[in-house]
């Protein structure tokens, strides 16, 4: 689940094409108009503030839907966006989709020139030190650009300018030093739009080769995937870029990606809301995980028949990370979601390897060669500093963040704590020693990654609890020496932050300000988190883990489920928030089998007071198996 800006992105592009379902549309308004906050903004995680991007988003779609403006609820959206800073204050991204239906001048947007792929991987800057993600987004919005297929709509915007349009709001903030990089590509822009004018004037060298390649990578990148890069902004922006390109309605990839991004809605009688991807993958993994530590043997029928899924969802296939990672390894790995052979991910691949090494199914030798390819693809991926990013291997140009269009926070993959540390927590199950070369690098990362205060920044979830739960755990699984200052530092902060109940919480604002970190209500997962993170250190007698364990028995509902409203993944730090439904109940029961096995290995005889607690989530998690 996410917030109300697919929803409204998609209302917009229905105007835009032209092809208005009006029943679907009053689904579509009633998703947003519930989740409007009181102040009269939408936010981008439960419980956040109000936000200028999700509020205008959706102000236009109510507009678009046709409620009045005079209607209380549109009176407050349009007070709460005036109060952000109105239309100016969008970021680059939601301003092209109002260029789109007229209501923004494409001379105001940075271009993003199509050209951007003819560079090779000689220049120091190309195409390949882009995100994966950000690759996906800006080839089809590259060739948007080039077209700038204006459809006007009925509606206008002009309330939502505090002090009326002027020509100084439409300009992106330089900095006031003059020759910095971010003012180099903001001179370059310039450039490009008076190129654009050669390219009007059917003059341009490179536009149409250029154009001819950005259609090519991205129908190329159709095949064997659930849409372009299967994210919704991706796939809505081929959508649209195809229709720019002249394809028509009834063409088998405008309807193919139609067709892909329809899957994405969940539609009742009397709403609509849109998921911006499927993680089938990683939840399967993570579920497997959970079973197998709780106690089902590694012979049950549902832990072979996903174990089983899961080995056939290996991508024997060199994608995109080849062209950061040129090794001579074999293709493999894992993705988050159904189909998208394009991107195997390095979290994904070491979730997954987990859970096969716990179930040898009934081809154990088919098992194990799927595993150590897997493992050996993923150990390529060791950055220069020692730890592992997501998707592509030393993505880490800071110079890209300069450029105009790049205030959607993801133009670079950087390593992370949480993904390094978990790998680690794979090779520790493995048997890795600490003498390892690449263990020793990554130790070096971790250490040099530790915020002074003890904690870890998590870049896949929320988010110091995150990545201090992740790296205590994957030294433990090491055989890392626990007592060290630095990981007791860790442990100190995790209990310094336990709230009253016993639980632990942490707001997605810690993203913005890390003055908030571990601040927020008690949730199930970073409560388990949390307990996961201090039972690395052997210890179930600590009062914080006893706390922690006594709320999540509490907070237990009666089906041996969780609940969990809050948000606690991350997509794009202060940009885009994930709530996974799985975790409020996979998490959980990971921490009590931990709290279990740690409870064994102190006592000859292990204590079995949780069993009841874990079989009810074990035996839930297993009837929602496929």
């Amino acid at each position: 689940m996410v917030d109300s800006t697919l929803v409204s992105d998609t209302i917009a592009y229905h105007h835009w094409a032209g092809d208005v379902d009006k029943e679907w549309e009053r689904k579509a308004a009633n998703h947003i108009l519930s989740m409007q906050l009181t102040d009269g903004g939408w936010n981008i995680y439960h419980g956040g503030p109000a936000e200028v991007n999700a509020t205008i988003k959706a102000y236009l779609a109510l507009k678009l839907v046709g409620v009045s403006a005079k209607d209380p609820q549109m009176l407050r959206a349009r007070e709460m966006a005036r109060n952000l800073g109105g239309v100016p204050r969008m970021n680059t991204f939601s301003k092209l989709y109002l260029a789109l239906l007229g209501l923004w001048q494409w001379k105001h947007l940075p271009t993003i020139p199509c050209e951007v792929l003819l560079l090779g991987k000689w220049f120091h800057v190309n195409f390949w030190d882009m995100s994966n993600w950000s690759r996906a987004m800006l080839v089809p919005l590259a060739i948007i650009n080039h077209y700038k297929p204006t459809r006007r709509c009925k509606v206008e915007l002009n309330e939502l300018y505090p002090d009326g349009f002027h020509e100084r709001d439409c300009q992106l903030p330089r900095d006031p030093t003059l020759f910095t990089w971010r003012n180099f590509f903001f001179a370059l822009d310039k450039l490009h739009k008076f190129a654009e004018l050669w390219v009007r004037g059917g003059v341009h060298p490179f536009r149409k080769t250029a154009l001819r390649k950005c259609e090519q990578w991205m129908l190329e990148r159709f095949e064997g995937s659930d849409g372009l890069a299967a994210i919704f902004p991706a796939m809505l922006n081929a959508l649209i870029a195809l229709k720019a390109l002249g394809y028509a309605n009834d063409h088998p990839e405008v309807k193919r990606a139609e067709r892909e991004l329809k899957k994405l809605e969940h539609e009742t009688a009397h709403s609509v809301r849109i998921e911006p991807c499927f993680s089938p993958v990683w939840d399967t993994a993570i579920v497997n995980i959970c079973l197998h530590e709780s106690g089902v043997p590694t012979d049950h029928p549902q832990l072979k028949k996903s174990t089983e899924w899961l080995i056939e969802k290996e991508i024997r296939f060199r994608g995109d990370w080849f062209h950061k990672n040129p090794v001579d390894v074999e293709p493999s790995g894992w993705v988050f979601e159904h189909n998208n052979k394009w991107n195997p991910d390095v979290d994904d691949t070491a979730m997954v390897l987990m859970a096969l090494r716990r179930v040898p199914t009934d081809n154990r030798r088919r098992r194990d060669e799927c595993y150590q390819r897997g493992l050996n693809w993923m150990m390529a991926f060791q950055c220069k500093d020692g730890g592992w990013a997501a998707f592509d291997k030393d993505c880490t140009k800071s110079i890209l963040e300069k450029v105009p269009f790049a205030d959607h926070n993801a133009m670079l993959d950087p390593e992370c704590a949480d993904i390094t540390a978990r790998i680690l927590e794979l090779l520790g199950q493995e048997g890795y020693s600490l003498d390892h070369p690449q263990v020793r690098k990554a130790l070096q990362y971790l250490r040099m990654q530790q915020e002074a205060d003890g904690s870890w920044y998590g870049r896949w979830g929320v988010n110091y609890i995150y990545g201090t739960w992740q790296v205590l755990r994957g030294l433990r699984e090491i055989n890392h020496p626990m007592h060290e200052p630095w990981l007791l530092k860790g442990r100190d902060w995790l209990e310094s932050v336990q709230l009253g109940d016993g639980g632990w919480g942490e707001h997605c604002n810690t993203y913005d300000d890390p003055i908030y970190k571990g601040q927020g209500p008690s949730t199930a997962s970073q409560t388990a988190w949390a307990v996961m993170g201090l039972l690395a250190f052997d210890n179930p007698d600590l009062p914080s883990i006893q706390r922690g364990i006594e709320y999540l028995v509490r907070t237990q509902n009666a089906d041996g489920s969780w609940t969990e409203a809050e948000t606690t993944g991350t997509g794009f730090p202060s940009v885009f928030y994930l709530k996974y439904d799985i975790y409020r109940n996979t998490w959980p029961l990971l921490a009590l089998a931990t709290y279990e096995k740690v409870l064994a290995r102190k006592s000859a005889t292990a204590n079995g007071q949780l069993n009841g607690h874990m079989n009810k989530v074990a035996s839930s998690l297993a009837a929602a198996a496929h």
